[in-house]
């Protein structure tokens, strides 16, 4: 018989890649990035029957039958896939563009959130109409963000409550919209190396999964980000046949 059926010695740590697709799809597997932990449990019922031949007790029977599988995943690579599943969103790329004379009020010490992300060429126009409006120069007055214009609070030349035309040039950028969708059912495949092992492969397949929204978003962070996410492993019809899994199977050497 095969050394690999019948080995005893075999402590297994795990390293390896994890690729994922929409379910039914015929799209090739993708690489998720970099995942800290991937792990199944295994959840059961368990009905016993006492035994009521002694004074003693104890169980005369018992049935276990497996009631729910939940894969659970922590990724540490925050792109624009993983992070639109993770928050049920729908993402979208928004071309390079220029913008002429988006509309603010002056609020001295205060953020004008641009339509934009990381703006670049900005010119800050001030007056009652865009047609009649002067620029006002940068220094002392603003300063350009990523996230939009900051007005300083000393601002020489902008009033308060003045109206401001503002342009600017942008680059591509991703936009999520989090929470306009429905969870997605994956199909996983992680390829493991045993590192106590030699570096041996192993694969698991997980043929049908439905992905939760992640627990935590955290927006600031002392530590790396990260996005934890679970989901139910579910049957899947089109696996059939004697001694065949309905749910995954692994492989190794």
């Amino acid at each position: 018989m095969s050394n690999v059926l019948t080995q005893t010695y075999r402590p297994s740590k795990m390293v390896g890649q994890l690729y994922a697709r929409v379910r039914g799809s015929a799209t090739a597997h993708m690489p998720v990035g970099n995942v800290k932990e991937l792990v199944l449990e295994h959840k059961e019922d368990v009905q016993k029957q006492d035994d009521m031949t002694a004074l003693g007790g104890g169980t005369h029977a018992e049935d276990r039958r497996v009631t729910e599988v939940t894969m659970k995943m922590k990724m540490a690579d925050l792109n624009t896939i993983n992070l639109c599943r993770a928050v049920l969103g729908t993402a979208a790329l928004v071309a390079a563009g220029a913008i002429v004379d988006e509309p603010f009020t002056a609020s001295l010490g205060g953020l004008l959130p641009l339509a934009h992300i990381q703006p670049t060429n900005v010119v800050v126009k001030m007056g009652a109409d865009k047609a009649t409006a002067t620029p006002v120069d940068a220094i002392d007055n603003f300063e350009v963000r990523p996230e939009g214009i900051l007005l300083l609070p000393t601002a020489k030349d902008i009033d308060e409550a003045a109206k401001l035309w503002i342009s600017y040039s942008h680059g591509e950028y991703a936009n999520i919209e989090a929470l306009t969708t429905k969870a997605v059912e994956l199909e996983l495949v992680f390829g493991g190396l045993n590192s106590v092992g030699n570096g041996k492969p192993q694969r698991v397949e997980i043929f049908r999964v439905s992905q939760s929204v992640t627990k935590t978003l955290a927006l600031i962070n002392k530590d790396f980000g990260e996005l934890e996410v679970e989901g139910s492993v579910l049957l899947d019809h089109t696996k059939t046949g004697v001694g065949i899994s309905r749910y995954y199977r692994t492989s190794f050497v």
